[in-house]
């Protein structure tokens, strides 16, 4: 408690020296993906420990104070801001909310101008005034600048009083105009293109406004009912027969897959617009559910805002931890506060070896900029040094192993190994067998993730797999370990027990037992004691077993400690029988191809495959008109379009679970 109670103060610090800078001085010490990080902590530790929110947090604040160079201007509807969303899941949550509200809403799509927001006011048609957003109760009196853009209307096509909302922006090409005049001229360059719209609108002299070239995009009208309109998007025709300069992108979508599909159209537009935007914002069109959904505090529940992947992800490196490989190579890695990046929360990422942490001069407590590298692997860019404070601890490489204690050998110029025979790392090698996919076939648990498991404790002997989602709350927190990622790989360990025996006596690892030879063990034996009782006659009696390997098998099973561990893992719920291979006839899976495509919450890809398999039909990798089914999950590829467009039958999860309960 006392910790999170000193976390909360220090983010609420961070974040109101930032929100100053930012609203206030148009001059951030740090980025926005860095803002939205703490914040987010911030938040999360809130509902934590709600006794210890301050009743001022940042969490409950809009934007920056009203500052006292313009006159202020108070809203009559605040300026609340908008939630973020930063991956797929979050937004099929937000999707998810509103529908469990009861509500079956149509969206509307924007792109999220980088920019100033800005209320405009008119009476009988004409601009009285236009404010800033301020903390969103109370905002800057900007109508002298404002004035100066020309896309702002000062007379409406009607003789009406209205208040209009949007966002007031610099284009890429004018900041480029700007920066080489000012270079010319020895001054600054501006930083951003939002920094330099906010910064130009806050000038006290109009004229400096002018020479800026600003634009805006009309986005939001708050009392739309007042007009008889009904939806936002009819809101956004509205305000452009108005006269009003209104983002021709705004696009109204039926569902959670056409949001989807927008966001995936202006990621890859995004580069060729001639402004900056920073992500999607997604509303509810009806106003009336937007009513009936209502807002929190800062933010409305009836809209959100996808953003973008930050292109630089800055966070702190934590700590430096070294991990051990199968062939002894000890590497280390940077523990780092959690960051989103492309998507995903990373919270570790590869440093590679000794020379890379010294050519990066990296430091415990650094704040550092990292990436994925090939979009897939976190690694860290660089540090920043500009922004140490002194407590940083430099780089330090051990010269033990971190698992036996033994000493390490440098091979080659950078490389460090543990040579131990008897380093537990061949234990893991042991694990890494029994979970292959000829072994227990535990989808989800590939050699770089049991390393990860066997480093941090949750994995050191077989009988922990199927305790590991004891350990389920701490997996969460690496890096790479999202929550449905974590079920899909504890459904897959509890599937893993239904395997038929072969698996599980191929997975032991008895010297020179292969995957063929313990199927044929199993059908001799049908189950695990059968096998345990058997004598070395009665195993040369069997093709293809000789001399050695019956030798090998009878003094595995005369070792208590194999038995021992064969009579726990039966305790935990291990199938110790065989199952048999023979086809069974269903005239929904017999001889019928089969393609898989998405994931199906309820079933490992592996074992759909077996089912089908069992039931004498197949699985094909690719859709043709030779296909009879495709299996349909969530997160389809192109495998289910092709499929629509063939013709082809599909089964999606819900008819899947029918068929599959039925059998």
């Amino acid at each position: 408690m006392e910790e999170a109670k000193k976390r909360i103060e220090e983010l609420t610090n961070i974040l109101r020296k930032a929100n100053y800078e930012y609203y206030n001085m148009d001059n951030p010490s740090i980025t926005d993906q860095e803002y939205d990080k703490y914040l987010r902590e911030l938040i999360n530790l809130e509902e934590k420990y709600p006794e210890l929110a301050d009743p001022n947090s940042p969490t409950k604040r809009v934007g920056g104070e009203a500052i006292d160079k313009f006159a202020k201007v108070r809203h009559s509807i605040p300026m609340i801001s908008l939630s973020n969303v930063f991956n797929e899941e979050e937004i099929r949550d937000f999707d998810k909310r509103i529908k469990n509200a009861g509500f079956h809403p149509e969206y509307v799509c924007e792109l999220k101008i980088d920019g100033l927001s800005v209320s405009l006011h008119y009476e009988h048609g004409k601009l009285k005034f236009a404010a800033t957003r301020g903390d969103g109760v109370i905002g800057e009196d900007i109508t002298h600048n404002v004035k100066t853009i020309k896309t702002v209307p000062l007379d409406l096509k009607r003789d009406i009083d209205i208040e209009v909302r949007g966002e007031i922006y610099m284009n890429k090409a004018t900041l480029e105009r700007i920066n080489r005049e000012r270079e010319a001229k020895g001054e600054v360059k501006l930083q951003n293109v939002r920094n330099a719209a906010a910064g130009s609108i806050r000038q006290l002299d109009p004229k400096v406004a002018a020479k800026r070239h600003l634009d805006t995009w009309i986005y939001h009208l708050p009392n739309p009912l007042d007009y008889g309109i009904a939806t936002h998007f009819e809101a956004l025709q509205y305000m452009k027969e108005l006269g009003f300069k209104v983002n021709p992108a705004s696009r109204l979508v039926h569902d959670i897959d056409g949001i989807l599909a927008f966001i995936r159209e202006y990621t890859e537009k995004r580069s060729n617009l001639p402004y900056e935007i920073d992500g999607i914002v997604i509303k509810v069109n009806d106003i009336r559910m937007q009513q009936e959904l209502g807002s929190t505090t800062k933010y409305p529940r009836w809209a959100t805002a996808y953003k973008f992947p930050a292109e630089e992800v800055l966070t702190k490196l934590v700590d430096i931890k070294f991990t051990v490989g199968r062939t002894g190579q000890v590497t280390p890695n940077a523990v780092l506060e959690p960051v989103l990046v492309m998507g995903s929360t990373i919270r570790r990422a590869t440093l590679h070896n000794e020379d890379y942490c010294r050519s990066l001069d990296l430091r415990i407590g650094d704040i550092v900029s990292i990436k994925k590298a090939g979009d897939v692997i976190p690694e860290v860019v660089e540090a920043k040094p500009e922004r140490r404070v002194g407590t940083e601890k430099p780089f330090e490489m051990i010269d033990t192993c971190p698992i036996c204690g033994s000493k390490l050998v440098k091979k080659g110029n950078v490389d460090y190994f543990c040579v131990n025979d008897a380093c537990p790392k061949k234990n893991m090698e042991g694990l890494i067998h029994f979970a292959s996919r000829n072994a227990m076939n535990i989808d989800g648990l590939g050699d770089e993730i049991l390393e990860d498991f066997y480093n941090e404790g949750f994995v050191r002997n077989i009988p922990d797999f199927y305790h590991l989602n004891e350990h389920k709350e701490d997996i969460i927190e690496l890096e790479g370990y999202g929550l449905k990622k974590v079920n899909n790989l504890l459904l897959a360990i509890e599937e893993s027990k239904q395997n038929s025996v072969e698996r599980l006596i191929f997975g032991l690892g008895i010297p020179g037992i292969g995957a063929k030879n313990a199927k044929l063990l199993a059908s001799a034996y049908q189950d695990m004691q059968g096998l345990e009782n058997a004598t070395y006659d009665d195993l040369i009696s069997i093709k293809d077993i000789g001399d050695i390997l019956a030798r090998n098998i009878v003094n595995f099973f005369a070792n208590p400690t194999n038995l021992e561990l064969i009579h726990t893992l039966e305790d935990l719920g291990v199938n110790m029988k065989y199952l048999g291979s023979e086809a069974k006839i269903n005239e929904n899976f017999t001889d019928k191809k089969f393609v898989l495509t998405g994931s199906i919450s309820f079933m490992s890809r592996d074992k759909i495959k077996e089912l089908i398999e069992s039931y004498g039909g197949k699985c094909i990798d690719s859709v043709s008109k030779k296909t009879d089914v495709v299996i349909v999950g969530e997160e389809p590829g192109s495998k289910y379009t092709k499929a629509q467009e063939l013709g082809i039958p599909i089964w999606n999860e819900e008819k899947f679970k029918e068929i599959v309960d039925s059998l």
